[in-house]
């Protein structure tokens, strides 16, 4: 590395968020970058390990070493070239992912990671205003046609990999804008769309061509694009929600928090907000978010801005502990307590809870009630106690990918949990000529495995056209 002794000189500083009191205030990013030079001294502390753990750590690979070490001298344009040659989107991952790299650093076993997201971050974010990131034209054209079937980061990756190496692509999107739960679920002022939209831009010029408002399977039938296309890729995302069916759920105000979040992020960008169905709003309501994960932050930071009177959060699970044992987890992803920039805007959150009922008033909840849990998740007979709710959302994962239409039609085989199944060398799904990679086929996760399963998926259909590739996995 480029300073050896820099871990043992520099301590780890990274990015801070701008006050809650004025973040609240509207849908923007509020993370403050370090700036050049800090960042600079960051990827000085890079150890240059004997086993670089973080690279397992990644789910795409990526090469932090390198592009740690190219930082630290400078070298921006090489540090972002490493950076997109196993990544085609860090500036999604520099700002949603939740970093597994960082818990893999060997550093990490004094809790002073390497600022890995942040550096990740800050070599694209250089690359865009430097002009460095161009459309990427291929050498010639294969003559081959690829469908692939949602724009989320799965679709994103795959169908880019496939237009650099000459192929015809086209990505059906049911949505009016491409991007997925990346535009759709993820709150603005997490990631803004902006970051998207010149990524599409990007693709396009790269070839892609993007069918919008196009639900296949309802819009379309499946059988038209095997006749079409040489190849399909299916991207569509684990979409369908975990329910809670207990006595009250028929009543008004209780809703997933995947109907919830999109339509202020239609709000955000110009869109109607609700489609087909009810506003959804917490304005002036006292809202319960049951589910501890990602998606229940979200509701509570969207909730927040949007003027509810309380927000609380609560989590069947038992409160993980604040800090992990290193010698049992270390360099795997620690089970520990987290908590969330929302979750610092003002949000109340309990362990161990069960809802029992919901009980309202003229059709509309009004109160849960709810029970403490043992061990074995059971309500504990005696702690029973109500919570005030005029808003509940329901944010407790994903279960399986939508069946109904694109899956049903195609009859392709699905594993026991309902997901599309395929192999992670292959990617092929029991129809011919019909792949599948992402949260359609591994499950609800994270967008680097998204990022990382699309790239491999395209690595496999090209393979499958062309005899052989130069795609890397």
């Amino acid at each position: 590395m480029g300073k050896v002794t820099g871990f043992l000189e520099i301590d780890r500083r990274d990015r801070k968020y701008i006050p809650a009191s004025d973040r609240i205030r509207n849908y923007k990013e509020f993370v403050i970058p370090l700036g050049a030079e800090a960042t600079r001294d960051q990827a000085a502390r890079c150890m240059n390990c004997g086993i670089p753990y973080c690279h397992n750590g990644c789910p795409v690979n990526n090469q932090i070493p390198d592009w740690n070490d190219l930082v630290y001298n400078d070298k921006w344009r090489e540090a972002l070239d490493n950076l997109h040659s196993t990544n085609n989107f860090p500036e999604f991952t520099g700002r949603v992912c939740p970093a597994p790299c960082e818990a893999s650093c060997t550093l990490n076993l004094e809790d002073t990671p390497v600022t890995i997201k942040s550096i990740e971050c800050a070599i694209v974010d250089k690359g865009w205003q430097e002009g460095w990131i161009i459309p990427e034209l291929p050498r010639a054209k294969t003559g081959r046609k690829i469908a692939i079937i949602g724009s989320g980061p799965a679709g994103l990756s795959a169908a880019q990999q496939l237009a650099r190496v000459g192929h015809e692509v086209h990505l059906y999107e049911r949505q009016a804008r491409a991007g997925g739960l990346l535009r759709y679920g993820i709150p603005d002022f997490k990631m803004e769309k902006s970051h998207v939209e010149r990524r599409v831009r990007q693709m396009e010029a790269e070839g892609v061509v993007f069918h919008y408002n196009t639900n296949v399977g309802v819009d379309i039938e499946p059988a038209e694009l095997l006749a079409r296309y040489d190849a399909v890729g299916l991207t569509g995302g684990a979409e369908k929600p975990r329910d809670l069916p207990i006595e009250g759920r028929e009543l008004s105000g209780i809703q997933f928090a995947m109907d919830f979040l999109p339509q202020q992020n239609r709000r955000v960008g110009g869109e109607a907000a609700n489609g087909n169905g009810a506003e959804i709003l917490a304005t002036g309501k006292h809202v319960v978010v049951i589910g501890g994960g990602d998606t229940g932050s979200d509701c509570i930071g969207t909730s927040v801005r949007q003027g509810a009177l309380s927000v609380t959060q609560i989590e069947i699970m038992p409160q993980p502990p604040e800090k992990e044992n290193k010698a049992l987890t270390w360099p795997n992803w620690p089970l520990k307590l987290r908590t969330s920039s929302s979750h610092e805007e003002g949000a109340e959150r309990d362990f161990a809870i069960t809802t029992l009922k919901f009980t309202g008033e003229n059709g509309r909840v009004r109160r849960l009630n709810c029970a403490r849990v043992d061990n074995a998740l059971k309500p504990i007979p005696g702690t029973e106690f109500d919570l005030r709710a005029d808003l509940v959302l329901l944010a407790m994962g994903f279960v399986s990918p939508v069946s109904e239409g694109l899956i049903e039609t195609l009859g392709v085989t699905l594993d026991k949990r309902g997901n599309v199944e395929a192999n992670t060398l292959a990617y092929k799904t029991s129809v011919e000529k019909v792949f599948v990679a992402g949260d359609m086929r591994r499950g609800q996760s994270l967008v680097v495995w998204a990022i990382r399963e699309g790239r491999q998926m395209a690595h496999s259909i090209d393979k499958h056209l062309m005899g052989e590739t130069i795609l890397p996995r």
